[in-house]
């Protein structure tokens, strides 16, 4: 009941209190619960860039239709992916899973076969919107993380890629952005703060079925 609660509580944050930061330990907090994500596969085809630096969320601020979230708020998360993810890359997995669990090559290699193979066949569009599922469960995950921690958060969608791309060198790190998760506390006079959750009464949105 205690998550119950703590879903209750959050909402997408309209106004943050600039003057709150959030600790080290909560940003350490966040960072290993984006790292622990369910991916596909396992691939992590996702990467978080964390923004704490005010003159540089003012510009993404600029790049995201003056979304006062985006500066105001402690940090600003940034969910990109991965833009090659080929053979090696999913070498690179396996290499990691013989490393950590000692898994003999014979066992993994039949698999590891299958998923280059896969991955071969799919067009580069096909990839990035499988890459781009795994932001949405990470941010997913980070929004549930949030309100545990009693951390506000506000998931956004509109911003220019393109834009914030440039902004942040990220095609020199071959990463995309994808979605942006501004972080930190509300503020007291954040009018959407009070409001009920409008959402659909229960027995409308899960059905249980019973054969």
């Amino acid at each position: 009941m205690e998550i119950i609660k703590a879903l209750e509580w959050r909402y997408a944050v309209k106004k943050f209190d600039s003057s709150k930061q959030l600790n080290e330990q909560k940003v350490t907090m966040l960072k290993n619960a984006f790292n622990l994500t369910a991916t596909s596969y396992g691939l992590q085809p996702v990467k978080l860039l964390v923004i704490c630096d005010k003159s540089v969320q003012k510009k993404l601020r600029a790049a995201a239709f003056n979304q006062a979230q985006v500066e105001d708020a402690s940090h600003v998360l940034i969910f990109c992916v991965e833009k090659g993810i080929d053979a090696e890359y999913i070498r690179s997995y396996f290499n990691r899973v013989k490393e950590i669990r000692k898994t003999p090559e014979n066992i993994l290699e039949p698999f590891q076969n299958f998923l280059i193979d896969d991955f071969e066949k799919k067009s580069k569009e096909d990839i990035y919107n499988w890459a781009t599922n795994q932001a949405y469960l990470a941010m997913g995950n980070m929004l549930t993380v949030c309100a545990l921690g009693g951390i506000d958060a506000c998931p956004m969608e509109g911003f220019s890629a393109t834009d914030y791309d440039a902004i942040l060198d990220l095609k020199s790190k071959n990463l995309q952005s994808v979605l942006i998760m501004p972080v930190g506390y509300r503020a007291e006079d954040d009018f959407m703060a009070e409001l009920k959750k409008v959402r659909k009464p229960l027995e409308d949105s899960v059905i249980d079925f019973n054969s």
